[in-house]
């Protein structure tokens, strides 16, 4: 049998069953598609914890976050660390945030309910392993500072992988990649000494989602867009919303395997 994600530890998945409502927002989120909650590691043996903004349409067909484009520019990120499994990924919220509402959502990060559910979270799935902390963007950068017990580890406030100012966002991270080599032990079967980001994003900073992030079951492609971002039109994730009903369907589309 592959290599699979069995799902989070008992204690987490209690907590994850616990997340306060979005009801009376949502109008801000992707709200009738549910919460996604996390992917990697969970049993506080992570040694990298890194929390973005909000999960997509990749990420709620895949039940995992960060998995879409951004998620596989993630993955690359964690690779040039030498991280092939010692990581745990989260979101500020754990609904989809709708991009044209991200200041009306702000507030919602230091609500107490909210505050107190993601704090606990953090608390659960983080443990003395634990090296640095990563910031993918505003609403990540906001939850982390709001973090009461955070440990007392390095903190890295970087672009979120979608930023619109590609410059920023690779000179930024190729930054980071420099400081968290000296901080963070790659694991057994990961190599650190590969290159660093160059002067633009390449298909080669991508790397795919590992199997064992990934749900029992599903497509052997998923979390692998490099065929869609070599098709044409190209097309940088394999799940997206239609303009003719963007908050209640998604399409998904598979690759021309034969």
């Amino acid at each position: 049998m592959g290599d699979f994600d069995p799902g989070p530890p008992a204690p987490v998945a209690r907590h994850f069953a616990k997340v306060p409502s979005y009801a009376d927002f949502r109008e801000l989120f992707w709200h009738d598609w549910g919460p996604v909650f996390y992917r990697g590691r969970l049993n506080r043996t992570a040694r990298l914890l890194a929390i973005a903004s909000d999960p997509g349409p990749t990420e709620r067909v895949a039940g995992r976050t960060l998995v879409g484009d951004a998620g596989q520019r993630v993955q690359g990120f964690l690779g040039k660390l030498g991280l092939t499994r010692s990581y745990a990924l989260i979101n500020a919220y754990a609904y989809a945030l709708r991009p044209s509402r991200a200041q009306q959502a702000a507030p919602l990060l230091s609500r107490p309910d909210q505050l107190a559910w993601r704090n606990t979270l953090l608390d659960l799935i983080t443990g003395p392993e634990l090296q640095a902390i990563v910031a993918f963007g505003t609403q990540a950068r906001s939850a982390v500072h709001l973090w009461t017990d955070r440990p007392d580890v390095p903190l890295f406030e970087v672009p979120h992988p979608s930023s619109r100012s590609p410059k920023v966002l690779v000179d930024s991270w190729r930054h980071a990649i420099v400081e968290l080599r000296a901080i963070v032990t790659p694991d057994p079967d990961g190599d650190n000494t590969v290159p660093n980001y160059g002067v633009k994003f390449a298909e080669s900073d991508y790397a795919p989602i590992p199997p064992r992030d990934l749900p029992f079951g599903v497509p052997p492609w998923l979390g692998n867009d490099a065929w869609g971002r070599k098709d044409k039109p190209r097309h940088n994730n394999s799940v997206e919303r239609p303009g003719t009903d963007l908050l209640n369907t998604l399409v998904w589309r598979a690759p021309k395997l034969g």
